[in-house]
């Protein structure tokens, strides 16, 4: 039997966000790997053996499940969010390209969950109603430099940029050097939407400005979308503002 890897991206946080394509393949899985809070999250199966690692292992991790799975099991890497985006979905990819032939073999089959900033806009509105980028500011797979980089290529080009892992107690200092690198391009009046655990009991979102954002804001467990210059803000009384980025580019009417 030809073994399979179904790697599956479990949302934002809360059961409802997860996929039914997600269930299926969570429910027919032989075994599951993961780290250690996404697997909390599934529902124990009897049969069905569980193996936790830590946030930092990836590449262990989905060498372990690439092993598991070349022996002919079914088995299933969960992921929160969508696997694909910062996620594992590139960290098996990256296993098996370096890997043994066997890998090669296996079916691979990703599964896709909503990610973190899909779920943040959609509390706040539509900031990413028009271009838009993601980028992650942990600087442990890449250098801070670069990272400066594409900040200013994203601000300067227009884009609505939303950032991924914002801020951890090892990296305490990059989302404020983020925004004073934002603050070079984009207006002091910008909308700043920082989205902390949605899909969660804890979710907490808070729409601010480039000039009133601050990294005492954010955690690991927030998601932080910067506006383009043509994002804006409509205050509602008695409501939260919606912010939204037109689908029409000012420049295309000018």
């Amino acid at each position: 039997m030809n073994g399979r890897l179904t790697i599956i991206g479990l949302g934002p946080g809360d059961d409802r966000f997860v996929t039914p394509e997600a269930r299926d393949a969570l429910a027919s899985a032989e075994a599951l790997y993961g780290y250690g809070p996404y697997l909390d999250r599934v529902p124990r199966r009897d049969g069905q053996a569980r193996h936790s690692s830590g946030n930092r292992v990836e590449g262990a991790r989905a060498e372990a499940a690439l092993n598991h799975a070349a022996g002919g099991a079914h088995v299933a890497m969960v992921s929160g969010g969508d696997p694909g985006v910062f996620a594992m979905a590139a960290a098996v990819c990256g296993e098996i390209e370096a890997g043994p032939p066997e890998w090669r073999t296996l079916d691979i089959v990703v599964v896709p969950g909503i990610t973190a900033m899909l779920a943040v806009a959609a509390r706040a509105g539509a900031p990413l109603g028009h271009d838009f980028c993601a980028i992650s500011l942990s600087d442990n797979l890449k250098p801070w430099d670069l990272i400066e980089r594409r900040l200013d290529a994203a601000a300067s080009g227009g884009f609505v940029i939303a950032l991924y892992n914002p801020i951890s107690k090892a990296r305490p200092w990059q989302l404020g050097e983020a925004f004073k690198r934002l603050a070079r391009h984009l207006s002091s009046s910008t909308p700043v939407i920082f989205g902390r655990a949605v899909g969660r009991e804890d979710e907490a979102v808070t729409i601010t400005t480039l000039d009133e954002a601050g990294d005492a804001k954010a955690d690991m467990a927030t998601l932080v979308i910067v506006g383009s210059p043509e994002t804006r803000l409509i205050t509602r009384e008695g409501r939260a503002p919606l912010v939204y980025t037109p689908r029409t580019s000012a420049e295309a009417s000018a």
